[in-house]
């Protein structure tokens, strides 16, 4: 294929720092690309009261790929304590630039897998009969709706007339809410529509299928968010029935989930889930394969044909500052390569996930989280990898 450009995005904290060693590992795996720098994150918030310029946007729109670093994000006051003196006269309110993204865009299927690497120190491992102590091999995607539910934006802190006006004629918040001053009252809402449900739905089932999971679990909470919940595990019965009977449909709620996540983790193939409980569980799932150094993701809009991959960790700005950058570079390379895999290079994917498994495995490199050390700048002297150094062993793989 021809040589691609794709939108990096390095965002704020240790976000550079793995970008850079990843895109390492791509020119050294054989991907040819040109990698043009998209402006986002907290200092353009800081210095332009805008942390998702539209000059990124248009970069997105041109050239569809982007892959993105780690994101800062603060309360709503703190925010606006570290606008610029001249913006705070402009009625500016901070929002969180990626979730600006996914909704710009419709980047509404968002696809977190976690699947363990032999020899990784970080792995599950729990005591079985006889007190054997075993370690199951996890391997579970998480589909998750990425632009709807809690994380839609759509929030009120005194809400205005008419949205309390009709809050009250339901007849629970008339009874429960009804005799609390207006003022005092803080809403968020979590809004469901079928077609955004059935296109997450019908994602997990389609991966479940092309790569044999025999399973897809719908992780809600249908039995007290009756309409949101509810909606989804129906429509998931009759996806299932007429389009994948071949694939069991399994019905957890999140916090059972929580639960059985660490007793029978193996048991899981693809989990499918709202926006907030997708987060949630992922999150999860992603402690049993090595924390969020490891946790990768993308997140999809099919119709416009327009992608972004990203690591699951956030920013970790006080790591930003140490003189040798000590974070794990794995999450961001695998991001990669779920990118290469959207973009139909899967040789190369495949050479590089091939590599990662066998430094881990090998276990001669490890950074700090792998070392199971607290994070200091002094952890590379102690014998941990630094971020150079984990990219460099994986470029030796390669």
């Amino acid at each position: 294929m021809g040589k691609r450009t794709i939108v990096a995005m390095p965002g704020d904290g240790i976000g550079k720092a793995v970008l850079d060693e990843t895109i390492r590992v791509l020119d050294a795996a054989g991907f040819e690309a040109e990698y043009l720098e998209g402006d986002i994150g907290w200092e353009f918030w800081r210095k332009e009261g805008n942390p998702l310029p539209q000059r990124t946007l248009d970069l997105l729109e041109e050239h569809k790929i982007g892959l993105f670093g780690a994101i800062t994000s603060k309360p709503k006051d703190e925010a606006f304590e570290e606008l610029a003196p001249e913006l705070k006269e402009k009625g500016l309110v901070y929002s969180s630039p990626i979730v600006g993204l996914r909704q710009h865009f419709g980047l509404d299927i968002c696809a977190r897998p976690c699947k363990t690497y032999k020899g990784n120190p970080l792995n599950f491992i729990r005591r079985g009969a006889g007190s054997d102590i075993e370690e199951p091999e996890v391997d579970v995607v998480i589909y998750r709706q990425n632009t709807e539910g809690l994380y839609g934006g759509v929030e009120w802190s005194n809400p205005p007339d008419q949205v309390y006006d009709a809050l009250m004629t339901h007849p629970k918040f008339k009874k429960n809410f009804g005799s609390t001053p207006k003022e005092e009252i803080s809403i968020s809402t979590r809004i469901f529509t079928k077609k955004a449900t059935e296109r997450i739905l019908r994602a997990a089932f389609e991966h479940a299928k092309k790569y044999g999971y025999k399973s897809v679990t719908v992780c809600e909470k249908p039995n007290v968010i009756r309409e949101t919940s509810g909606m989804m595990y129906k429509m998931a019965q009759q996806m299932q029935k007429a389009d994948y009977p071949g694939i069991e449909l399994w019905n957890t709620n999140i916090d059972a989930q929580m639960m059985w996540l660490t007793k029978n983790p193996e048991n899981y193939g693809v989990i499918v889930a709202g926006n907030m409980f997708g987060d949630i569980v992922s999150d999860g799932f992603a402690g049993l394969i090595g924390g969020l150094g490891f946790a990768c993701s993308a997140q999809m809009n099919p119709d416009k044909g327009i992608a972004v991959f990203e690591p699951t960790h956030g920013s970790a700005p006080k790591y930003a500052d140490y003189p040798v950058s000590i974070v794990n570079p794995i999450a961001m390379v695998e991001s990669a390569c779920m990118m290469l895999d959207y973009i139909d290079e899967n040789a190369i994917a495949a050479k590089i996930r091939k590599a990662v498994a066998e430094v881990v495995e090998e276990g001669k490199v490890r950074t700090y989280d792998m070392m199971k050390m607290t994070g200091r700048a002094d952890v590379v002297e102690k014998g941990a990898a630094s971020t150079i150094q984990m990219a460099d062993a994986i470029i030796a793989k390669l």
